[in-house]
């Protein structure tokens, strides 16, 4: 566990990063789980946030219901602390890991993106420690990465006044309610050049599934970011596994 920061005024802030998580997919249910390059996909999520610079502590946050009763025990064998709340309010996972594990910003991320980049991670956490008077920082306002790299991060004071008021879709989204209110929450985006939002490796159908297998693959060990881009810029039979695939509305994680 790393050492705690220090922001630009001396404050000591923490910084953890919790991973959404649970077993029931309508387009790939287990996705989180199934195996990728030989271990599970939850594998690739934790290990990237543990690897993250500035991430004091990862929490995995999943459901009560028993069906994630592997997902809790996976994440415990991997060395990250686990909190179970209800399977449809992720909001309430997000404040409930805030509480139990005590932190001044939350990294949010989410299990079905196995290529997450700890220089991804690291970044955020570092803008928003020079920042820390933003109440969201992410890579999403302005989308420049490959659906499956970005990486939100919000203040925890901020999380908990949403939960007082966050209704349906925001319970959902955890975040739509700091974004969708700019007046009231201060947002800072980051992007990345050149923009390569067009490409798509989240884990949600056997299409993701199949890229990822093949990707992982070409990648042979290699885990940043660019090299992710790279890699498919020059592979276009890659790209064309998923290409017909559409993002679904989005369901609970």
């Amino acid at each position: 566990m790393m050492a705690r920061a220090r922001n630009g005024e001396g404050m000591q802030v923490r910084v953890n990063a919790v991973v959404q998580a649970r077993t029931g997919s309508t387009r790939l249910p287990g996705k989180v789980l199934r195996p990728l390059g030989g271990r599970p996909v939850l594998d690739w999520v934790v290990g990237a946030a543990q690897k993250a610079p500035g991430v004091d502590e990862v929490v995995v946050a999943t459901s009560t219901d028993p069906g994630d009763d592997p997902v809790a025990e996976r994440a415990a064998h991997l060395g990250a602390a686990v909190v179970r709340g209800p399977e449809d309010d992720v909001l309430a996972r997000f404040t409930l890991a805030a509480r139990e594990h005590p932190c001044d910003a939350v990294v949010r991320l989410t299990a079905d993106c196995p290529l997450l980049d700890p220089e991804l991670v690291g970044l955020v956490a570092a803008a928003w420690r020079q920042a820390p008077g933003h109440d969201y920082v992410a890579t999403t306002l302005v989308r420049t990465l490959p659906r499956g790299l970005d990486v939100e991060l919000a203040r925890a004071d901020a999380l908990r006044d949403l939960d007082a008021t966050a209704t349906g879709y925001d319970r959902v989204h955890v975040t739509s309610g700091l974004y969708g209110e700019p007046e009231r929450f201060r947002c800072l985006g980051l992007v990345v050049s050149p923009a390569a939002n067009d490409l798509r490796i989240t884990l949600d159908t056997p299409e993701d599934a199949d890229l990822l297998d093949g990707l992982v693959e070409a990648l042979d060990g290699r885990t940043g970011w660019r090299d992710v881009v790279s890699v498919l810029r020059s592979r276009p039979d890659l790209v064309a596994r998923n290409a017909d695939v559409r993002q679904k509305p989005l369901e609970a994680g």
